[in-house]
């Protein structure tokens, strides 16, 4: 595969750089979901509008990474899917949902994965993990009432990429999360018991707690059963990540 990028994705993806031949993965676009300027966005819609038309020539097919979270689903009623019509709640899910019809509208074959909040090393720092870490170690963590996240490994989402890749899909959109959505004060437990270090809490107005289907992904992939999505699964994750920013 060729990978344009060098963030986080696209250096998790680099263990399996050297299959999917016929693909390009775009792992170059926005990662933060608030605060993000105009010209942020409008960059990322020409880059992807040149990597595609590329596609179209060379007859590659272009995985490009959406967003899961709150800004695509957290208005919805229900487990969020990838059949029903939706309408974001944050600029940054408007964003990610133009460009999903942007690429359909390209000509170019694709994959188009609707990612929840991967977890793993080197992650940017404005991202939720890094973020809580960091305020925890301060000595003061900032709170959304009822704010609830879905976690997932970066490791086991490449796992996933390299399995869905395998089946040839074509023109095809999936949510590719734990399908739990964690309270964000659960997480803050697990890294203050993690950390050794306990934060003063302040908390603001009332945050999002959404679900994200992963019917469409068991179904496609048998094995992410195995990876048994579940409170202690998530606790691994936690874990995992405290492990490699305390080694950093």
């Amino acid at each position: 595969m060729e990978i344009v990028g060098n963030g986080f994705i696209a250096r998790s993806l680099r263990p399996i750089a050297r299959k999917h031949p016929d693909t390009v993965v775009l792992a170059a676009g926005v990662s933060w979901a608030s605060g993000v300027a105009a010209a942020d966005f409008e960059r990322e819609a020409e880059l992807l509008d040149k990597v595609a038309a590329d596609c179209v020539t060379t007859g590659r097919r272009l995985l490009f990474f959406s967003t899961a979270a709150t800004g695509m689903y957290g208005a919805v009623e229900g487990p969020g899917t990838e059949d029903r019509p939706i309408t974001p709640c944050t600029p940054y899910g408007a964003h990610k949902l133009a460009l999903e019809q942007r690429l359909r509208d390209s000509g170019a074959e694709f994959v188009v994965l609707r990612l929840g909040h991967l977890v793993g090393p080197e992650q940017p720092p404005h991202q939720l993990l890094p973020a809580l870490v960091r305020q925890i170690r301060e000595g003061t963590v900032r709170l959304h009432r009822g704010a609830a996240r879905d976690l997932i490994a970066v490791a086991d989402v490449v796992t996933i990429i390299d399995r869905l890749l395998e089946l040839d899909l074509r023109s095809d959109t999936v949510n590719v999360a734990s399908g739990e959505a964690v309270p964000v004060e659960r997480i803050v437990d697990r890294l203050e018991l993690r950390l050794g270090v306990t934060a003063l809490r302040e908390y603001q107005d009332s945050g999002s707690h959404h679900v994200i289907s992963i019917e469409k992904l068991r179904s496609l992939v048998p094995e992410v059963a195995r990876l048994g999505f579940s409170p202690e699964y998530h606790h691994g994750v936690i874990d995992a990540f405290v492990g490699s920013s305390v080694a950093a």
